[in-house]
């Protein structure tokens, strides 16, 4: 029998990659702040849907401020590491964008050994070491190995990763700091208080910068309400993991996002990745497998 953690975060990881596809077509006719804002205002009905069904809204009342300050640093991390993934798919494919995000598990590990002392086994040293190769590899149509390494596509990749890997931490303590015994309703909690705090931060971002965007958004609603109905079901998939399973475990599985990935850059938008490419692909893949098999 499937175990929970393992549906919830296959779910998760289908649902993530449909969405950022509908986000990079989104991207083409607004900016990747509205792509953002998409997600989260056309969600947001579907997340109070839910939560009304499995939450509880005195759990929110009673939640300390400890959890607060963990979802709204979650929030804003969460934002901040889709613009920049949105973006990233105005400078390179789909495939190779969603490979800069593969390097959220060697974040996390680093993060670990870091700020919490986790040990650093020898594979996962190399496992770093490979990704590093790859990444250079990935970029070798930048010219010059300063330029391979930080170029801009290659500086959105790392920064969106490292944001990710913080949110799915964060979010992780935030649940769990509910100390509620169902784990659905502890994801959902910290969800429906995510989303609403989002949406207000990317309205008041989208209205300030490109507020023309609106209308746009309204007009394509189909696509809009796709890529918020997809973001709710990824994101309904990852709280609930995590409060199942340790993020770094959670996100191992989550790895197979990438051979979907590879799917919907070659059937929907016809991408095909250079010889290049698919030599730092699977560089940086290989590298963040090596960094799992040392958890």
């Amino acid at each position: 029998m499937l175990e929970s953690w393992i549906f919830w975060t296959l779910l998760a990881a289908v649902m993530q990659a449909v969405r950022t596809a509908g986000q990079k077509r989104l991207n083409q006719t607004v900016s990747a702040e509205s792509a953002t804002l998409a997600r989260y205002v056309f969600g947001l009905p579907f997340v109070l849907g839910y939560f009304g069904l499995v939450g509880e809204p005195a759990v929110l009342v009673a939640a300390t401020g400890l959890f607060w300050v963990k979802v709204v640093a979650a929030s804003v991390l969460q934002i901040i590491a889709t613009i920049l993934l949105v973006r990233l798919f105005r400078l390179r494919n789909f495939a190779v964008g969603s490979t800069y995000i593969r390097l959220e598990i060697v974040m996390t590990a680093l993060l670990g050994f870091s700020l919490f002392g986790d040990e650093l086994t020898v594979v996962a040293v190399f496992g770093m070491i490979v990704c590093t190769l790859g990444l250079i590899r990935l970029n070798g149509h930048q010219g010059s190995l300063r330029g391979r390494f930080i170029g801009p596509d290659a500086i959105m990749g790392l920064t969106s990763a490292l944001a990710f890997s913080l949110t799915s931490l964060l979010v992780r303590d935030a649940s769990l700091s509910l100390n509620l015994p169902s784990h659905i309703q502890a994801g959902a909690t910290t969800l429906v208080a995510m989303v609403v705090l989002q949406t207000l931060i990317t309205l008041v971002l989208v209205g300030a910068r490109a507020s023309e965007d609106f209308k746009v958004l309204i007009e394509q609603w189909r696509l809009s309400t796709f890529v918020g109905v997809t973001g709710v079901l990824g994101s309904v998939g990852w709280f609930t993991a995590f409060t199942l399973e340790p993020a770094a475990v959670v996100k191992t599985l989550g790895q197979i996002e990438l051979l979907i990935a590879l799917v919907i850059s070659y059937g929907l938008f016809r991408e095909r990745p250079t010889l290049t490419e698919w030599q730092g692909m699977a560089a940086v893949l290989l590298g963040v497998l090596m960094v799992l098999g040392s958890f």
